[in-house]
C-alpha cells in the first residue's frame, strides 16, 4: 500500500447515467446499487481517463493510500469480461484510411495510422503565418500574473491539438492568449491551481479549451472548469473537441 492518485466518486452527486464505464479502458468502474463504484483500487491507474465523462462532476483524482496499480490483473480481469487485449481494424472513409491497433491502458495512447488521401485542389505550399503572441506557452511555465492574459481572451489547448487542426493558428490562436498542457501527463490538478489563479487576477474576456476526441483528454477540460469554479469568478467555458481527422466534432459551454 502507498499514497497514491486514484479516483474518487461522489455518491451524492452520482446519479447512476454510466456515461463513465466505457471510458474507463482498465474496467476499474461499475454501477452498483445505482451507482458509479471503483471495483478494486488496484484496477485504477489514477491518469483520469474518465474525468471528462461525468455530467454531474461526481468524479475526481484524490491522493490516499491504495493499492498500486497492477496491469497484470487488470489483463486477467478484462479476459474475464470478455473484453479482448489486442486486435487490428482498418476503417475506411471517403478521404482516409485508419489502422487501428487496439491495446489495454488508455484508449488515447492506442496507435492509430491515418493514411490520408491529398485533395485534388490542395496548395501544401500555402504559408501559414504564426499567430503566437507570447512565450512560454506550458501551462506548467506561465506566470499566472503575465501581463498578456489581463483582460485576455484566453485559449486552453491540449498538446495534440496544433497537430490533428490543420488551421489551428487561423481559427483558434489568432488573438488569443495561450496555455498549453496534456492531462495524461502532467498534474491534472497543479492544472487546475493554476488556473484558478490566472482566472481570479486577470479579468478574463473569454476561455476557450481545446481538446482532443479520446477520453482522457477530457481531463484538460475538468482541469479549467475545476480551476474556473474555485477561482470564483462566474465566466463561461467554451469547449471545442476535434477529432484524429482532424475536423470539429463538438461544441459546448460547461
Amino acid at each position: 500500500m502507498a499514497v497514491r492518485k486514484i479516483v474518487s466518486i461522489d455518491e451524492s452527486k452520482c446519479d447512476g447515467c454510466g456515461l463513465c464505464i466505457p471510458n474507463c479502458a482498465e474496467g476499474a468502474l461499475a454501477i452498483i446499487d445505482g451507482k458509479a463504484k471503483l471495483i478494486k483500487d488496484l484496477y485504477c491507474d489514477g491518469l483520469g481517463a474518465c474525468l471528462g465523462h461525468c455530467p454531474k462532476d461526481a468524479i475526481t483524482i484524490i491522493e490516499r493510500e491504495a493499492e498500486e496499480f497492477d496491469e497484470k490483473a487488470v489483463e486477467e480481469f478484462l479476459k474475464t469480461q470478455g473484453r479482448k487485449m489486442q486486435h487490428v481494424q482498418e476503417t475506411k472513409t471517403k478521404e482516409n484510411t485508419e489502422v487501428h491497433v487496439h491495446e489495454g491502458g488508455c484508449p488515447g495512447s492506442r496507435m492509430r495510422m491515418l493514411q490520408r488521401k491529398e485533395a485534388e485542389n490542395d496548395d501544401s505550399n500555402v504559408k501559414v503565418t504564426s499567430k503566437l503572441r507570447q512565450w512560454p506557452v506550458q501551462l506548467q511555465l506561465v506566470p499566472a500574473a503575465a501581463p498578456y492574459f489581463k483582460r485576455a481572451d484566453l485559449l486552453i489547448t491540449a498538446d495534440c491539438v496544433p497537430f490533428a487542426y490543420a488551421n489551428y493558428h487561423n481559427d483558434f490562436l489568432k488573438g488569443k492568449a495561450v496555455a498549453v498542457g496534456c492531462p495524461k501527463l502532467d498534474d491534472a490538478m497543479s492544472y487546475a491551481k493554476k488556473l484558478e489563479d490566472i482566472i481570479r487576477i486577470n479579468d478574463l474576456e473569454s476561455i476557450t479549451v481545446l481538446r482532443m476526441e479520446v477520453p482522457c483528454c477530457g481531463g484538460i477540460a475538468q482541469a479549467v472548469k475545476m480551476g474556473r469554479d474555485n477561482s470564483g469568478v462566474n465566466i463561461p467555458i467554451k469547449v471545442v473537441t476535434i477529432s484524429l481527422e482532424g475536423e470539429i466534432l463538438k461544441r459546448e459551454y460547461i
